[in-house]
């Protein structure tokens, strides 16, 4: 009895041994797998950030950034490596996210303009997206804020609650732009999901598959926290990381997403943080609003918002503090892949205009920082041009996943530059495409090449206008540059530009628009 009880004892300890084994090499695969948070405030320009006033980074700057108090940016920059060419290759909210989630350009994503109630744009279904890879390598996927990827239709009561049809008591839109995404192939594998819609900051329509955090609604009713929505989306995700309600598996690492709405349009006190206002950017500290709009070629009287503006800047960067900080506390900071960056810029002014959807560099020049203290040294500049259909495949790269990474995405991974920056196995690209609904163009390190099309004579074999911008010699993009001054230049420029069409597949490519100065054929 003796001698079975001790084989029994020693079988047991043995089991208990592997189980403690088991239990170790989990432990060793999950320190080794990063988790991965990308933020993107809507509407956030590249240059509305602190750190950017600091000589290390002001040299890298075209023209002078914007006074603009950011803590937590700023320590994401000093810690990380800051981009400093980053370009959102179509400025625009639903093209560039469908850029981003896709790593592919419109014509392959199915998204060519915003989401609307009067358009059949909408992100395709059936191509996998970064939350759709990193929920099949094994990743619990979460999504915060807005998402704007979604065709929209009249799927709705009218108390705006989801009812999947047309008929009665459907047949409602819920929105103008954004809509409710439901569960199913359109939501791609996001196993948490908490969306924030429209554009009234302290009163967004919020859908979201966790009854709790919407007072025990059900998925797809409606509702209506009355919070601002960055406040609101920082307390979800605290709850969220904290898992609370046991919402995700603790032994997986996690993919988040965070698509703050803010600084995007209203500016107006109903939709401002007010008290950040004050603090920072009343009349007290800033007499008179040119003393915040910095660029020489803002307009003030078109920018009279910026105070508004630069508030909910301010404001986004707390809360995404309080993240960070949670992070921290729970041990999780250095081993996440945090990643910073928007949609688009905002002109605030510049060239008379605001919004974006424009080739000038206040639309077009977008943040991106990479903040991940365990595997990378920061403090870092990073020249390279970067496009948004490279964050899929770059973050990806940094996780270890570059084997997963589909052929057809369409943009590069950089993560190696990140790991080791004298990289000389990735190739840098000359230029980046740039695209609006009726232009295209190139950017590279000094220029801009701007090819425009008469909106009402679509078919017309001549441009209604072709360009250059030389931001060495021109920062603020104040004088358009004619091709035949510069045809050296022009002809390069054009010679990238059809090759980045032709690669793309894009529609002036597929009906050879103006062949008579963009080679295709080269």
């Amino acid at each position: 009895m003796k001698i079975k009880s001790l084989v029994v004892l020693t079988f047991l300890m043995l089991l208990g041994c592997k189980e403690k084994e088991s239990k170790t090499v989990l432990a060793e695969n999950k320190e080794k797998a990063p988790n991965v948070l990308i933020i993107y405030p809507d509407q956030l320009r590249r240059y509305s950030a602190g750190f950017w006033s600091e000589d290390k980074y002001r040299k890298h700057a075209i023209g002078q950034p914007d006074p603009v108090l950011t803590p937590n940016m700023d320590k994401l920059a000093k810690n990380g490596i800051v981009f400093s060419q980053a370009v959102s290759n179509f400025p625009l909210c639903s093209p560039a996210r469908g850029m981003l989630l896709s790593g592919m350009y419109p014509e392959q994503n199915g998204i060519w303009n915003n989401c609307h109630k009067d358009r059949n744009e909408g992100l395709r279904d059936d191509i996998a997206t970064i939350t759709d890879l990193f929920y099949e390598a094994g990743y619990n996927t979460s999504y915060f804020g807005k998402c704007h990827w979604l065709k929209n239709d009249p799927l709705f009561d009218e108390n705006g609650d989801y009812q999947g049809t047309t008929n009665s008591p459907g047949g409602h839109y819920m929105n103008a732009y954004d809509t409710y995404i439901p569960p199913g192939k359109s939501r791609h594998s996001i196993e948490y999901f908490y969306q924030s819609i429209r554009d009234l900051h302290f009163d967004p329509l919020v859908y979201s598959n966790d009854p709790i955090a919407i007072e025990n609604k059900k998925d797809g009713e409606l509702h209506q926290p009355k919070i601002f929505s960055p406040k609101n989306e920082a307390e979800k995700i605290v709850a969220y990381l904290q898992n609370k309600n046991d919402v995700r598996d603790i032994d997986k690492p996690f993919f988040m997403m965070w698509s703050i709405n803010p600084p995007h349009n209203p500016w107006d006190d109903s939709n401002t943080d007010m008290e950040t206002l004050v603090q920072y950017y009343d009349t007290d500290k800033f007499p008179k609003i040119d003393s915040l709009l910095v660029r020489d070629n803002a307009d003030v009287e078109v920018g009279h918002y910026t105070r508004h503006y630069f508030a909910n800047v301010t404001s986004v960067d707390d809360y995404i503090g309080e993240v960070m900080d949670y992070l921290e506390k729970m041990g999780e900071l250095d081993n996440t892949i945090i990643i910073l960056s928007a949609d688009h810029g905002e002109m605030m002014g510049s060239h008379s205009r605001r919004g974006k959807n424009a080739f000038e560099t206040e639309s077009l020049g977008i943040p991106f920082i990479v903040h991940w203290p365990e595997k990378l040294k920061g403090g870092q500049v990073n020249n390279v041009l970067y496009s948004v259909t490279d964050v899929l495949p770059t973050t990806m790269g940094l996780a270890g996943l570059k084997q997963k990474i589909p052929e057809r995405v369409e943009g590069t991974d950089f993560s190696e530059l990140l790991t080791d920056p004298l990289s000389t196995e990735i190739r840098k690209p000359e230029g980046v495409l740039l695209m609006l609904a009726n232009s295209r163009g190139i950017l590279t390190d000094r220029y801009t090449l701007c090819l425009k099309q008469n909106k009402k004579l679509l078919e017309a074999k001549e441009l209604e206008a072709a360009y250059l911008y030389d931001t060495q010699e021109d920062p603020y993009q104040l004088k358009k540059i004619p091709l035949d001054e510069r045809p050296e230049i022009a002809k390069k420029l054009l010679v990238l530009l059809a090759k980045e069409l032709k690669r793309t597949n894009d529609p002036w490519y597929q009906q050879k628009k103006y062949d008579n100065i963009l080679p295709y054929d080269l």
